[in-house]
Formats: structure tokens, sequence, C-alpha cells
């Protein structure tokens, strides 16, 4: 089975109850500052969005997630943070998880 089809292969077995997860997926967004980044991360200091896909058991859990997980890498979550239910584009694993990491400066004068 080529790579592609087995992508659509875990999605299908997610919906249908064939793949079993004590996990939901989130899409996360939480304002912040980006400092010095690290791991091959990108943007430039200042405040910013981060987001972030997870497979949580909660939106709290979630939450929890893009404040560590930032803090690892050089983001300092300073405000609100926004959880929402979305289509994973990832399989889940075993223990929670995220990915698609991203960051989006923004004016701070601006807001």
């Amino acid at each position: 089975m080529s790579e592609p089809e087995a992508d659509k292969t875990w999605k299908l077995k997610l919906r249908y109850g064939r793949l079993k997860t004590p996990y939901s997926h989130f899409t996360v967004l939480a304002e912040g500052v980006v400092g010095e980044l690290s791991n091959g991360f990108s943007c430039r200091q200042g405040p910013a969005w981060m987001g972030m896909k997870t497979w949580a058991s909660s939106q709290d859990e979630s939450a929890d997630m893009i404040r560590a997980i930032g803090a690892r890498i050089g983001f300092t979550v300073t405000g609100r943070i926004h959880v929402y239910t979305t289509e994973p584009q990832q399989p889940p694993g075993e223990n929670p998880q995220g990915y698609d990491i991203t960051f989006t400066p923004f004016d701070a004068s601006a807001k």
C-alpha cells in the first residue's frame, strides 16, 4: 500500500471506530512572546501567536501542552489561549502529542 493510501486508511479506521484512542484532536492557538527559538523553528522575536495541533485528553491538557512545548522551544505564553476541536492531520499515538507548530508574529501596537 502506498504512503497516501496508508494515510487515508487511518482516518477511515478512526472515523468508523476500528482505530481507538483515548484522545481527542484539537488545534490550539496561544498569544505570547517569541524569544530565541530552538529546534529549527523560526519567527522574529517579539509578540506572536503560536499554533499547534494536538492529540490530548481534554482542551485543558491541550492548553497545558502549548505552554510546556512553547517554553521548551523559546515561546512564552502571555495572553489568551484558544482551543478548538478539529480534524486530525496525523494519526494518534500512544501518548498525548503536539505537531504542526507554527508562529505568526504581530505588531503589539496594532492590538
